[in-house]
C-alpha cells in the first residue's frame, strides 16, 4: 500500500510541475522504465531517490507521503 501512496503523489506532482516521464527521469538520472515502475506502485523508491524527487519537484518529502 505504501508504494501506491508514493506512486500517486510522485505522478501527481510530476504532472503539476509540467514534467513528462522522460524529462523527469532524465533530471533524476534514472531510466523511464524505473520511473514508470515507481509511478505504477510496482517499485518502492530508495530514500535517496525520494529526496531527489522532492528536491527536483520543489516539495518536501512529507508532501510526497501525506495524503491530504
Amino acid at each position: 500500500m505504501e508504494e501506491l501512496i508514493w506512486a500517486r503523489r510522485i505522478r501527481a506532482f510530476r504532472k503539476l510541475k509540467g514534467y513528462t516521464q522522460e524529462g523527469f527521469s532524465k533530471e533524476l538520472g534514472i531510466s523511464v522504465s524505473v520511473l514508470g515502475e515507481i509511478e505504477r506502485g510496482n517499485r518502492k523508491p530508495s530514500d535517496e531517490l525520494i529526496a531527489s524527487v522532492a528536491n527536483t519537484l520543489g516539495v518536501t518529502v512529507d508532501d510526497l507521503t501525506t495524503i491530504k
